[in-house]
């Protein structure tokens, strides 16, 4: 933690002169982005695997139509097929899961009172008043919602609620202009139940942007505001 904890200082330094105090959060956006950024080729991948599996769909209704009566058989030649068309269906999930330690690295980096052994100056820092390690609860019990840290976190769900939005609109219509599948959704049981929920997960992330620190919920924020453009862009 100690060599991020020097990352988010060198890169606060280079901002100071022009977000003052506000350098150290500049910095976790820009953390954020260039983590992102690094990321990027991936979601490229992915996307072009998603375009790929669609173009499988017919021959996947095939194979339903065929071995639908046997879950097992199903499920084979499926991967039997992913295989021979060199398509992951586990592809989109690495972007996501290599955002995972700059996440992790974050929230415990601003957990924490100490790092190698000295106290943690990185806690000082702000972002317009708000203390970079403090929570929602903490905004709470000091100048409640509209004090200068309630405030602060009210701009982030405001935006995280955008997002969640736009997601969900564009989510429910690309489900809308998708043709229907034969038989789709009965080799899992309550998959349709699962898909109807699915445009609603983006709202949770209000729910993680309230409980850890105001660090982490900066980089929640720029991290899911990217992906929204990003899949605007790649799945149009």
């Amino acid at each position: 933690m100690s060599v991020f904890a020097t990352l988010v200082e060198q890169v606060a330094d280079l901002l100071q002169p022009v977000f003052h105090a506000s350098a150290a959060a500049a910095a976790i956006v820009l953390i954020t982005v260039l983590v992102r950024l690094l990321v990027h080729p991936l979601s490229r991948a992915s996307a072009r695997g998603q375009r790929a599996r669609a173009a499988l769909r017919p021959r996947v209704a095939e194979l339903r139509e065929k071995h639908g009566r046997d879950p097992e058989k199903y499920q084979k030649a499926l991967l039997e097929l992913h295989a021979r068309e060199k398509v992951s269906p586990l592809a989109g999930c690495l972007p996501g899961l290599l955002q995972i330690p700059a996440f992790v690295l974050l929230y415990h980096l601003f957990s924490s009172t100490t790092i190698g052994g000295g106290p943690n100056g990185l806690l000082d820092h702000r972002l317009f008043g708000a203390p970079l390690g403090h929570r929602y609860a903490d905004a709470l019990g000091d100048g409640g919602v509209f004090g200068a840290q309630g405030l602060v976190h009210l701009a982030l769900f405001v935006v995280v609620a955008a997002v969640a939005t736009f997601n969900y609109r564009r989510t429910k219509r690309t489900a809308a202009a998708a043709p229907p599948e034969a038989g789709a959704g009965q080799e899992i049981p309550g998959l349709g139940a699962v898909s109807a929920f699915m445009p609603f997960l983006s709202y949770f992330t209000l729910v993680t942007v309230a409980l850890v620190p105001l660090a982490a919920a900066l980089y929640v924020v720029t991290s899911t505001t990217w992906s929204a453009v990003e899949r605007a862009v790649l799945y149009p």
